[in-house]
């Protein structure tokens, strides 16, 4: 079995609309945390010198929103009510939703702006091969070469309403991007807003998931690295309680070759 990870990193030096916090505690500060963690909670005296090189445990702290790298939106992320009752939060979800037959559709042509069901269905007929019910359906748009920059946030192409309806009409419940957003850029949606008054343009591949349940995943990479089918998703969010997205660690799965022997580290 060959895997390929499909995962954007948490990377607070890269440039995020909502900035990323990472302090590190270092295997020497974290001798010193460990003995006064144990004088003050149980009176314990140590000398954290007498460890191998006065060291003991790192720590990673981390402010991030449940959206930052890639994740997946549950559909409360969508809003607070649902045409099928209340929306599931990211701990509900079933999990069999999340390792799934896999399609990519190459999208890496369209111009930033929206994808309308029509290219969709172009793909279909080039790939031959329409997504089945529950089919994990990634869309290459060609936006991970931005990752990491103030234009990944702005130069993307999502999807419109009839083309987030199409997939869910096909019974897909996960659809999944390397863009920012499945929807198709702030600015391009304002501006059709703007010109035609019609208010489903505005956000309409998330306002989807208020008529039917379903998920997104954004943010994703290596999508230009799968074949069109023939292989598995793994994308099992984080089990963040109450959340409305959970991080994920996506991969593909292609063949039923052994896997390679884990080095020894």
């Amino acid at each position: 079995m060959h895997l390929i990870d499909l995962s954007s990193p948490i990377d607070a030096k890269a440039w995020e609309p909502n900035p990323i916090t990472h302090d590190i505690m270092t295997p020497a500060e974290g001798a010193v945390h460990m003995a006064r963690e144990m004088k003050e909670h149980a009176d314990i005296d140590f000398d954290p010198s007498v460890l191998p090189d006065g060291e003991l445990l790192n720590l990673d702290t981390l402010s991030l929103t449940s959206h930052t790298g890639t994740h997946v939106d549950a559909p409360s992320h969508y809003g607070s009510r649902a045409a099928y009752g209340v929306p599931l939060t990211i701990d509900e979800l079933p999990l069999d939703w999340f390792h799934r037959p896999g399609v990519v559709l190459d999208l890496s042509d369209a111009p930033v702006g929206t994808i309308g069901a029509e290219r969709l269905e172009e793909e279909f007929d080039r790939i031959g091969y329409t997504p089945r019910p529950y089919d994990i359906v990634l869309l290459n748009t060609g936006a991970e070469r931005y990752a990491g920059t103030p234009e990944f946030f702005s130069d993307f192409a999502g999807l419109d309403g009839p083309a987030t309806e199409l997939l869910l009409d096909l019974g897909v419940r996960v659809v999944g991007t390397d863009a920012f957003s499945l929807d198709a850029p702030f600015a391009s949606m304002i501006e059709s807003f703007a010109r035609t008054g019609d208010r489903s343009v505005l956000w309409p591949a998330h306002f989807a998931g208020r008529k039917r349940a379903y998920c997104q995943i954004e943010r994703l990479a290596n999508l230009s690295a799968l074949p069109p089918t023939g292989f598995t998703v793994s994308c099992f969010p984080i089990k963040i309680t109450g959340a409305g997205a959970g991080w994920t660690r996506a991969v593909a799965l292609i063949g039923d070759e052994p896997a390679a022997p884990i080095p020894t580290v």
